[in-house]
């Protein structure tokens, strides 16, 4: 896979892929403290990298329907959801990696919406331990 435009994401979200049909937007971050080091005398500040922590946002559009948006994630809100993203629908591969993460779901808008518009809304989780990264 080359550079290209996001048309087929693949998510799960607890080994379900249910709500891929639903989303609009997906974002998985991933950063590492930055912890300075500097001691005295120096004329410049110096750093490492310390602890990395993640955050996943997804967009949704909106479905009460039974098995669909609403009914999957408003069980899990206080709970910790698996999360497996990958760039396509294609098989794992050096092209197509699967990046996982834990998610602590602490964050869920059931209902957002203004008259006539499409009912949507974000959500953005925290990651907890280690985001992996699969090429098979």
């Amino acid at each position: 896979m080359a550079i290209f435009v996001a048309t087929d994401f693949s998510v799960s979200i607890n080994g379900s892929t249910a709500l891929a049909g639903y989303l609009t937007q997906v974002e998985l971050k991933a950063s590492a403290n930055d912890v300075t080091t500097t001691a005295f005398g120096s004329q410049w500040v110096t750093r490492v990298a310390g602890l990395k922590e993640g955050s996943l946002t997804l967009t949704f559009n909106q479905d009460y329907a039974i098995s669909t948006v609403d009914a999957t994630l408003w069980p899990l809100l206080g709970a910790q959801a698996t999360v497996v993203i990958r760039p396509s629908s294609s098989a794992v591969g050096s092209a197509n990696p699967a990046y996982t993460a834990i998610c602590s779901v602490i964050d869920l808008t059931p209902v957002s919406g203004q008259i006539g518009d499409l009912s949507t809304f974000s959500i953005t989780w925290p990651t907890t331990g280690t985001v992996t990264r699969a090429v098979a």
